[in-house]
């Protein structure tokens, strides 16, 4: 590359604008003079450093579209992982709830199950005791009547009969 590609559009600028402001001034005027051959050369030194001036603008404007949308795919990214997660959070959160909901249901379930099973053992513990004091009562009367058949006949006299032993 030559000198004049090599310089800065900005360093071509400071030096016109010099070349501008050392300019001997026309009187009464804001006129000035320059040197006109000079002038051309640096006109025609920063049209020759524009393309690539242009084409380094265009290559840091590309770089940064393409941070930018590096930058908006990750946020996007990001975004949708955000969604994901919260729809699977609701999720989980909802089957927690039908969970719980269900365990809920079947304790109640249960418990009504063992009041039933608690009231039909009370029934047949009371149905067997009733049964069981029927016979109880039968037994007391035949124990109230033979002791009542022994007390009639410890009322009565009895004769004494030897004692006899049976293996004899």
């Amino acid at each position: 590359m030559d000198d004049a590609r090599e310089q800065s559009l900005t360093a071509l600028l400071d030096e016109l604008e010099a070349l501008v402001t050392g300019a001997r001034a026309m009187p009464m005027s804001s006129s000035v003079l320059v040197n006109r051959d000079e002038l051309l050369a640096l006109v025609e030194r920063a049209r020759s450093v524009l393309p690539d001036q242009l084409a380094h603008a265009d290559e840091v404007l590309a770089g940064a579209d393409q941070v930018l949308a590096d930058a908006q795919a990750r946020a996007d990214q990001i975004v949708r992982a955000g969604h994901a997660r919260a729809e699977e959070l609701v999720s989980r959160e909802q089957v927690v709830l039908e969970a719980r909901d269900l365990a809920a249901r079947i304790v109640a379930d249960a418990e009504t199950i063992a009041a039933g099973l608690r009231r039909d053992a009370d029934d047949y513990c009371d149905r067997r005791l009733a049964d069981f004091e029927i016979d109880l009562g039968r037994v007391v009367a035949q124990v109230q009547a033979g002791r009542a058949k022994l007390a009639s006949r410890l009322e009565q006299p009895q004769e004494r009969q030897p004692f006899s032993d049976p293996e004899a």
